[in-house]
């Protein structure tokens, strides 16, 4: 699982995180085979939200909580949770009937830096696509397939619409493309985005 992680956090170049990232998920899956047995079915999931990556731990035994224990620096045992408590921004577990999930958030500093270029064409493509989207999910809902779509026509509008101005003063509207091609691969080359 560490390796996993590894491979994982090395293709969405958070490398700063590895080496935190991996005792952390040491200790969580430590538990399980230290509390509730070796072999014990266990999946770990790692996603990235904002600038937050979240470790998660699951396995089938909702009884076995881990706790933060207070051992002395003597001691060879008892020490995970404290020093997932120390790597990691917050955790906790999440019971449910079948399982129970222990999870960690670790900050990452590099995302802000690497998203700055995109930022500013995102923005400025969102706020395009605001004029011409006619419908517009409420506010905290995730884009439905149909609200995706309406979305890709807003864009082909946008692009159609600069084509034709670019035409009308003259341009080379191919030339345009290719150099925003140009731009867009060198900007995603520059933040990892595939």
């Amino acid at each position: 699982m560490r390796g996993a992680l590894r491979n994982r956090l090395r293709i969405w170049e958070l490398e700063e995180l590895i080496d935190g990232a991996q005792l952390c998920v040491s200790e969580l899956v430590s538990n399980v085979i230290t509390h509730v047995g070796p072999g014990t079915p266990t999946t770990l999931i790692a996603s990235v939200e904002g600038t937050r990556l979240r470790i998660e731990v699951h396995d089938p035994d909702a009884r076995a909580l881990p706790t933060l224990r207070n051992e002395g620096i003597d001691s060879e045992t008892g020490r995970g949770m404290g020093l997932v408590t120390a790597l990691a921004d917050c955790w906790g577990v999440q019971l449910f009937a079948d399982e129970k999930v222990t999870w960690c958030e670790l900050t990452m500093t590099s995302v802000v830096r690497k998203c700055h270029t995109a930022v500013r064409g995102v923005t400025r493509a969102e706020a395009l696509l605001d004029l011409y989207a006619t419908v517009k999910p409420p506010v905290g809902t995730k884009p439905s397939r149909l609200t995706t779509a309406l979305a890709e026509e807003a864009v082909v509008d946008v692009i159609a619409d600069f084509l034709h101005w670019l035409r009308a003063h003259g341009c080379d509207e191919e030339e345009i493309l290719d150099r925003a091609q140009r731009r867009f691969d060198h900007q995603s080359e520059t933040i990892g985005v595939s």
